[in-house]
Order: structure tokens, then C-alpha cells, then sequence
């Protein structure tokens, strides 16, 4: 496996990834028509703006031996209120096939984000992970990332669901 910064002929990939992941993470959180509805041609248009934009966040793909695209994070300065982006990185996604989970890419690209946004002088990280998804919860805990405190409502395939900020400090 190998982690490289995204390309733009990389964007179906990190489409198909972002549907298939979505699809298996939020089957008992997003009703079913939904997830079947999500389109990877239209993730991969935006997924092709978003890789080629002047002011683009950082994306980072995971590939395996055959340079095929496991995983994809996303990352920039903080987007929303309450922290300050010049000092505040977000984690705005990570997503892994689902027959990559629990092989170690995720927990790998995960570090290589998070020395990234240090890279970038960026003291502190924050990301949004909704409140079901144990799964990812725990993933996030075991690499130190704890909740803020901070919920946020947002609604989603007809379903309305809270959203846990987790934060990290990228200086120890």
C-alpha cells in the first residue's frame, strides 16, 4: 500500500470508494432507497471540479499494490464557526472500501492526514462523525481524536441525525 496526494484522473476512483463506503457505513443510519440512489458518475464530477480547483483542500488516496485506490481522505482549513481556520484543520472525509476495513489502510492514511495538517501548520483537527456510526467512532478514538462537546443536526436522505465533533491536537 502506498499514500500519495489525489490526481484528478484519480477522481472516479475516490467516486466509487466515496459511494461504496457510504453504502456499507450508513446502511442501518440512511434509509435504503437513499444509498442506492447515490450516483458515482455525479460524485465523480464532483470529485473531478473539486481535485482540479485553485483553492482545492488536499486529498490523499491510499493505493494497493496494483494502484488501485482503497481509501481517500480530504482535508483543509476549518470550514464552519467556532475554531479558528488558521490554526484549526479539518478532516472533512476519510473513506475506505469496505472490504479494506480492518486492514490497516484507514488507520495508515488516517496518520499520514494527520501529519499532513501538522505539516501545514495546523495545531489542532476537527472532524464531524455522526453520532450512529459507532464504527467510525471508535476508529477515530483509538488514534486519539475525542469529542468536543459540540452536536450538530443535519439532515440527510430524509433522516434528521446528530453529527459529534471530534478534535485532536496535532502538536504531541
Amino acid at each position: 500500500m502506498s499514500i500519495r496526494e489525489a490526481r484528478p484522473e484519480d477522481a472516479a476512483a475516490v467516486a466509487g470508494v466515496h459511494v461504496l463506503s457510504w453504502r456499507a457505513a450508513y446502511r442501518d443510519l440512511l434509509p435504503a432507497p437513499y444509498l442506492a440512489a447515490l450516483d458515482v458518475a455525479e460524485r465523480t464530477a464532483a470529485w473531478r471540479t473539486r481535485l482540479v480547483a485553485p483553492d482545492r483542500p488536499t486529498v490523499l488516496v491510499a493505493t494497493g499494490s496494483g494502484g488501485e485506490v482503497l481509501a481517500f481522505s480530504c482535508f483543509r482549513a476549518w470550514q464552519g464557526e467556532g475554531l479558528d481556520p488558521r490554526t484549526t484543520g479539518e478532516l472533512a472525509a476519510l473513506y475506505a472500501l469496505p472490504e479494506a476495513w480492518g486492514t490497516g489502510v484507514g488507520r495508515a492514511l488516517l496518520s499520514a492526514s494527520t501529519e499532513a495538517l501538522a505539516a501545514a501548520g495546523f495545531r489542532t483537527a476537527a472532524l464531524w462523525v455522526l453520532a450512529g456510526n459507532a464504527r467510525g467512532r471508535r476508529f477515530y478514538e483509538a488514534a486519539g481524536w475525542r469529542p468536543d462537546g459540540e452536536v450538530a443536526r443535519e439532515e440527510t436522505g430524509g433522516r434528521v441525525l446528530d453529527e459529534l465533533r471530534y478534535r485532536r491536537d496535532l502538536l504531541t
